[in-house]
């Protein structure tokens, strides 16, 4: 295929053409969970968005290394494990295990690695140790700090001076430190926290170091794409550059930089502070899959999504009649690049969408040929992954009336239309309707469907 690929790289902050360092195997490391509670709908935006992008890298190069840590050591999860009365290998395993059966939900493909931070400390020590022998960190009272002012390009990719940084964030006060910009790479353990011998006495890694030590472990010293939440900018991933090269003594760490706005909710970020987190486990049994991911494609990746009912209902609606294209043969190695152009540009996941919809008017009522295409199309990007039986049965499963009941009260509309009772069959209609079934009346009959 001839396409290129185009992506906003935040840290030129500019699209720009995607140019592998080895064709033959493109690396993309992806920060993951930090595993102390059930991932919510923020977390599923660049679950989705990121799979699409690793979808867009193998369908134009032979091998994709794809990676994405789990972060299961952290000051969040050892407060999660006390509050909530529970072993910090028992919670971190069960929010592993809810994280796995949300990706599945999502219809996301399993990267290549997912690897654990505390199966990889010694590496983490390893860098520790680099950093402080070449100067670029410092050890005290049992705590190791990264000096931010001996990395002049501090700052780069989140295009700001290091003083206003410091100046906008929430910067760790500490006697320990030289500087209050500094950051901490290892720290002490207390008695009932988890701890590794080390160097520096008991204690554990920094959360940025994890991501640092990791990624070289399987992608190496210099890799394609980074990605995440723009959350992440900084300062996390503004000091994994920083240690990542000054410990590997290179020019650059991650070619691209490539981040997510967040979803928000009434306009306001979705946040347990803010009160307004939806867990995708909580949609599991009510919504599928497959709605949550149209959602989650519906804006463009660097825009702020609004999350509510309305776009949930208008995914299903779509995903409904998508599905009236009976099932058909599907070819992802055949699309046309003029279908597939919008995600090449930059994951431009709307004006695929709108294609999308193109194909379906074609689909509907053309031939075979232009149904395959419709197929393949949303197949590519992990839509209509179910047969229509399938989806109609998930749809069957959520109403709280059986088809019985459901022709009594057709029955008992039709009987008040007669006597003219309007108010009462116009009652019944909306009951069935939030019961999950839609009426029609047509030539003197009247049919029922799924909502």
């Amino acid at each position: 295929m001839s396409l290129d690929i185009f992506l906003t790289n935040n840290l030129n902050n500019k699209k720009e053409k995607f140019i592998p360092i080895n064709p033959n195997n493109i690396g993309m490391y992806v920060c993951g969970p930090t595993v102390y509670d059930d991932p919510h709908i923020g977390n599923a935006r660049p679950i989705v968005i990121f799979d699409v992008l690793y979808k867009i890298l193998k369908k134009q190069y032979p091998k994709v290394t794809y990676v994405r840590n789990i972060t299961d050591v952290d000051d969040k999860i050892i407060k999660s494990s006390k509050d909530n009365n529970i072993s910090i290998s028992d919670l971190t395993e069960k929010i592993i295990k809810s994280f796995s059966k949300d990706c599945a939900y999502l219809n996301c493909d399993e990267p290549n690695f997912q690897p654990k931070a505390t199966e990889h400390i010694s590496i983490m020590i390893e860098m520790v140790e680099n950093l402080i022998a070449k100067g670029f960190a410092y050890s005290n009272n049992n705590h190791v700090y990264f000096e931010v002012k001996k990395f002049k390009d501090y700052g780069k990719l989140s295009n700001k001076k290091l003083e206003d940084l410091i100046a906008g964030s929430r910067i760790e006060v500490s006697d320990n430190k030289k500087n209050s910009e500094d950051f901490v790479l290892w720290k002490p353990s207390n008695p009932d926290e988890p701890f590794w011998d080390s160097p520096w006495g008991k204690g554990r890694p920094g959360w940025h170091l994890e991501c640092s030590a990791m990624s070289k472990k399987f992608l190496g010293n210099e890799f394609d794409i980074h990605g995440g939440g723009i959350d992440l900018i900084f300062p996390h991933h503004e000091n994994e550059i920083a240690q990542s090269r000054c410990a590997n003594d290179t020019k650059v760490f991650a070619n691209y930089w490539v981040h997510n706005a967040f979803i928000t909710m009434s306009n306001e970020k979705m946040a347990k502070s803010q009160g307004n987190i939806l867990k995708i486990r909580d949609f599991h049994e009510k919504v599928s899959g497959q709605v949550l991911r149209l959602a989650l494609m519906s804006a463009h990746y660097k825009q702020p999504l609004d999350w509510n009912d309305k776009l949930l209902s208008d995914c299903e609606n779509t995903l409904n009649k998508w599905y009236n294209i009976e099932y058909a043969d599907h070819n992802l190695d055949n699309l046309p690049e003029d279908v597939l152009k919008p995600l090449f540009d930059d994951l431009n996941t709307p004006g695929y969408i709108a294609n999308l919809h193109k194909l379906y008017d074609e689909a509907i009522k053309g031939g075979d040929n232009d149904k395959n295409l419709f197929i393949s199309a949303c197949k590519f990007v992990g839509l209509l992954n179910e047969t229509k039986e399938q989806w109609l049965n998930f749809k069957k499963s959520k109403i709280s009336i059986n088809e019985k009941e459901i022709e009594l009260k057709i029955n008992q509309r039709n009987q008040a239309r007669l006597n003219k009772d309007y108010k009462e069959a116009d009652r019944i209609r909306d009951e069935l309707f939030d019961k999950g079934i839609l009426i029609e009346d047509k030539d003197g009959r009247t049919l029922w469907k799924l909502k």
